[in-house]
């Protein structure tokens, strides 16, 4: 039972990371049939920020109340209606509105995942999962081209996605029941105190069995807002990159536009190949070296893209090292959240922080689009590098505030 749900899980990831890059990926196509101009793209992914934003916030409430296997089942089939009405509209406003539930269910699935991965599997399977993210979000501008080269249109890329989602959905539905008995024996190797659930403050299927942590008291937690904002600093880091690193790499350093769009695709690829290495070793090193350690490569490959050489090859090899840097810094900040906060309030902290993330990602890269338009593409590498001196910076403190001898007994009057 135990390597199934896992194996359930493993997919849900998945699939969490298929509609992730649709929009990118159709977008020059479906802005010329919805006769809209190319910047509305950022009004429908900010529809969707919005979306998971809200939902992460109240996921702790949700699944305290109804389990992690309800919420993921109901958000991901949330998901697939909204991938189906994608398919079916002829109205950019149609759009919009099919994004408001997108939204609401990528949030909510995000942040119940990921918390039931925390507190139940070990370091290794959270690098490996959103190892399984990036292969979603990397097959699906394949799907993409496929449905444009072949005459189908943009719409029967959303429609395969979301049939792929519903047929998920089903198989959550019908797996309901594992949620509730897999934790109840020890898997093997597992770092899990699986005879202690109700200390834990959520039972086997994920549901909390302690009063609801608001989001006043989580923030009052020592050591929560620094998580947030090294948290929000590194998610701003990676959506930076993978949108303007083409464009700085072309009209800065005047690469092809053929092999910046290649090593461009690597920081992603780097994410990706990244964490799936990170699972090998993540338990033996653990999630302080691995956040601290990805920082300084990914600040490595910052300060090779910033060298101003003759030659671009450093700035090329800098991508993809910045991309391994930042590969382990996800998932290693979720998976420290029980042991750094409590197992009790982790829900509503992972909550907290899926919003930040969201945050970072959606207000970053328009913020380097205006300040470059005022200065310069050069102002890539140093953008970057200020952002990943401010999350080693806040990673350090957090780890400082949760050192000292007392923190054990403030998270333990915040969790009475």
């Amino acid at each position: 039972m135990y390597s199934l749900l896992l194996v359930l899980i493993y997919i849900a990831f998945v699939s969490l990371g298929l509609p992730d890059s649709l929009v990118g990926a159709g977008w020059p196509v479906m802005q010329w049939d919805l006769d809209v101009p190319v910047s509305f793209a950022g009004i429908l992914t900010t529809v969707i920020a919005l979306g998971t934003i809200v939902s992460s916030l109240a996921s702790e409430r949700v699944t305290r109340r109804f389990g992690a296997g309800v919420v993921t089942a109901v958000s991901v089939g949330l998901t697939a209606g909204a991938l189906l009405g994608f398919s079916f509209s002829g109205s950019f406003w149609m759009l919009c509105l099919w994004a408001i539930p997108y939204g609401l269910g990528a949030g909510a699935v995000d942040a119940a995942l990921n918390n039931y991965v925390a507190l139940h599997y070990a370091a290794r399977h959270m690098n490996w999962l959103h190892s399984f993210w990036g292969v979603g979000a990397s097959i699906s501008p394949f799907i993409m081209s496929y449905a444009l080269t072949s005459g189908r249109g943009w719409s029967s890329a959303y429609l395969s996605v979301g049939l792929i989602q519903v047929a998920l959905t089903v198989v959550l539905v019908v797996s309901l029941p594992l949620w509730g008995r897999v934790n109840r024996i020890a898997p093997p190797g597992s770092d899990v105190e699986t005879d202690d659930l109700s200390k834990s403050g959520a039972d086997a299927s994920g549901r909390g069995a302690g009063g609801h942590v608001s989001l006043a008291r989580a923030i009052r937690i020592p050591g929560v807002l620094l998580v947030l904002i090294a948290f929000l600093a590194y998610c701003a880091v990676e959506s930076t990159a993978m949108l303007w690193a083409s464009t700085y790499l072309v009209n800065h350093r005047g690469v092809a536009p053929g092999t910046a769009a290649a090593f461009a695709s690597l920081f992603l690829l780097g994410i990706t190949g990244g964490r799936f290495l990170a699972g090998f070793f993540a338990d033996r090193v653990g999630d302080r070296q691995l956040i601290r350690g990805g920082f300084v490569t990914a600040g490595l490959g910052v300060v090779m893209i910033a060298l101003p050489l003759d030659t671009d090859v450093s700035a090329l090899v800098g991508l993809v090292v910045a991309g391994l840097g930042c590969a382990p810094i996800y998932p290693a900040i979720i998976h420290s959240t029980p042991v750094n906060f409590g197992r009790r309030n982790s829900q509503a902290i992972i909550g907290i922080q899926m919003a930040a993330a969201y945050t970072g990602t959606t207000l970053a890269p328009p913020l380097f689009g205006v300040l470059a338009t005022w200065t310069g593409m050069w102002l890539f590498p140093w953008y970057l590098a200020v952002l990943v001196a401010l999350g080693l910076l806040m990673s350090e403190r957090l780890n400082r505030v949760v050192g000292r001898p007392h923190q054990a007994k403030v998270v333990e009057a915040f969790e009475s």
